[in-house]
């Protein structure tokens, strides 16, 4: 699978539920899903929402889901699922403790950008500090204590500014924040990520 380049808020409504791809898009008024509602996309979106689906199919909508809410590709999806399973455990909150860890999860997380697509623009284009070395890989896994910085340039661009600008976020408790810097305090668990995936689902789906 390539990069996706249509729209991307058909994405959101193919799978019925924000992803929060378009950043302050997805929480304003102009959002299709609060415009249109959970309806597919295309001229069959309403027959296809009625139609009842087989128990692949929705384990398929439901992987698709959360690959696309992480903005990931097929394989490096897949490759996630397959260093989850080697770890032993409950596969399924080890693979939400992998995608939350990424570096580009991390600083959207924190509120740098809006959106996770913009962390990953800024992460590579050199950025982001973590422990004060430059790291461009957006797919870096941070760890407990690791400090994330903006660089003096990040701070003078518009969308960095924008989102450091908000009186207001929701930081997670597993994350902490003063001005442009911040940390990973511990792992995070998977009542706090408030997404609204069936990672069951996901496993089975690549499990058969």
């Amino acid at each position: 699978m390539g990069k996706y380049l249509d729209r991307k808020c058909r994405l959101c409504r193919r799978e019925g539920t924000k992803l929060f791809l378009k950043g302050e898009r997805c929480l304003g008024p102009k959002c299709p899903i609060e415009r249109k509602g959970a309806v597919s996309p295309g001229m069959q979106g309403t027959r296809r929402r009625r139609t009842r689906l087989s128990e692949y199919a929705l384990q398929l909508r439901e992987k698709q889901k959360m690959k696309r809410f992480y903005a990931l590709q097929e394989r490096q999806f897949r490759n996630y699922f397959q260093k989850a399973k080697k770890l032993g455990g409950a596969t399924g909150s080890t693979l939400v403790q992998m995608l939350e860890g990424r570096l580009d999860n991390i600083v959207y997380r924190l509120g740098f950008v809006s959106s996770r697509l913009q962390a990953r623009q800024i992460i590579s284009h050199g950025h982001i500090l973590v422990d004060g070395k430059r790291v461009d890989i957006p797919s870096f896994q941070v760890k407990v204590g690791q400090v994330i910085t903006l660089t003096s340039a990040s701070l003078k661009m518009p969308a960095v500014l924008e989102a450091l600008g908000k009186k207001e976020i929701e930081l997670p408790d597993w994350l902490e924040r003063k001005a442009a810097v911040g940390r990973v305090k511990r792992l995070v668990s998977r009542p706090e990520v408030e997404a609204d995936i069936n990672e069951q689902a996901v496993i089975e789906f690549y499990s058969r």
